[in-house]
């Protein structure tokens, strides 16, 4: 049984990090290469960090930086209504089709620079969550980004066959991908009415053979959730948080599995 109570966070160092005169809190923990764990909405919930000392036990630096909500916050369904509504009027996020690539992916840029300038190695990882899920990808347009990981990416939240990109960025992806060998692991579940099939099959065409889409049945899904998910979120979402089971050999922990071993491989 999980506990429906807000998560400390005393395990984590916390920071204060400035990209282009920005400054953000990132929680900060572990040793090893980087890797940049962004939240899903609405916000760094007890799920997420659960996830981040997952990667942090792997043997990583985790890096996870405050881009809405309260951290630590459990999930309730008012409260994260009110989270969503702020994130969509941002000037930070595109939200909507025909915005383009969201502003904010410039400075998670930035962070992936100065994670890898702080833990060396070849380049660091970057995990995107829902409603930054598909900001693990733009990331990959910062040359320290080799390990893409875009999980259940929900934006934009009105074409479900949209990738939330501006065109130059979506060239510029392809060609990088393609010039360096890249690979982008992806997850949802099957049913998912804010990461549908239709936006796998987007991501596909855009980057072939390098796009590896990893589809869940709707029955693997935790089916306590979160108020959030439950009652707002209403569908089988998020894999390796609020929808995971914490059962060995449950598919759910294996793709928490298959994400480490993909991390490990290319950091």
């Amino acid at each position: 049984m999980r506990e429906h109570s807000d998560d400390a966070i005393t395990d984590f160092s916390h920071r204060t990090l400035e990209v282009d005169g920005v400054a953000k809190t990132v929680h900060v923990a572990g040793s090893g290469p980087g890797v940049v764990l962004m939240p899903e909405m609405p916000g760094i919930s007890p799920d997420v960090l659960r996830f981040a000392r997952w990667v942090r036990d792997a043997g990583f630096t985790v890096y996870v930086p405050s881009l809405f909500g309260i951290d630590g916050a459990y999930p309730t369904a008012k409260a994260g209504e009110e989270v969503v509504r702020r994130a969509c009027a941002s000037a930070e996020f595109r939200a909507f089709a025909g915005g383009g690539t969201s502003p904010v992916t410039r400075w998670l840029r930035g962070l992936a620079r100065i994670a890898h300038a702080e833990c060396g190695g070849p380049g660091v990882g970057a995990i995107g969550l829902c409603f930054t899920g598909n900001f693990a990808l733009t990331m990959a347009l910062e040359p320290a980004v080799i390990a893409p990981v875009v999980n259940h990416p929900s934006l934009p939240l009105d074409d479900p066959g949209g990738l939330e990109l501006g065109d130059e960025d979506a060239a510029a992806l392809r060609d990088r991908i393609s010039r360096y060998g890249l690979k982008v692991l992806a997850y949802r579940f099957e049913g998912d009415r804010w990461c549908t099939g239709q936006r796998f099959a987007a991501y596909q065409a855009l980057l072939g053979d390098a796009f590896d889409g990893r589809v869940l049945p709707d029955t693997a899904a935790n089916t306590d959730p979160p108020p959030f998910f439950r009652d707002v979120v209403g569908t089988p979402h998020s894999v390796v948080t609020a929808h995971l089971v914490d059962d060995e050999g449950h598919p759910t922990l294996r793709a928490r599995d298959e994400i480490l071993a993909f991390l490990t491989e290319r950091l």
